[in-house]
This record gives C-alpha cells, sequence and structure tokens, in this order.
C-alpha cells in the first residue's frame, strides 16, 4: 500500500496547514510508505488507509 504524495497535500492545503504540506511536498518521495513515514502521517493526523490507493492486485 502505497499513498500519492498529491493525496496528502491536498488534504493539508484543505485543512489551511499550507506550512506542512510545503514541507511534505519538499521532503517526501511521490509515492509515501505508510510504513516508513507512519509516524509523520500520524503527526498530522492523516488516516493511511483513507488515503491509500486501491490494491492493484
Amino acid at each position: 500500500m502505497t499513498i500519492a504524495k498529491a493525496a496528502v497535500v491536498a488534504v493539508l492545503h484543505e485543512r489551511g496547514q499550507h506550512a506542512r504540506a510545503d514541507f511534505v511536498d519538499r521532503n517526501l518521495p511521490d509515492r509515501i510508505d505508510p510504513a516508513r513515514h507512519g509516524g509523520l502521517l500520524a503527526t498530522l493526523r492523516l488516516n493511511a488507509s483513507d488515503l491509500a490507493d486501491p490494491d492493484p492486485s
């Protein structure tokens, strides 16, 4: 399961958290691995399962 960075950035902008959105945009890869970046997602109060791309299999 991966998450599109654009989805995270969009949610943060919708919340008015523009500085956090800019940080994510600058520092995370285009495909975010929740196992690797789960702590940051939790800090941002984002649920990885809500933002995850559907499983292609």
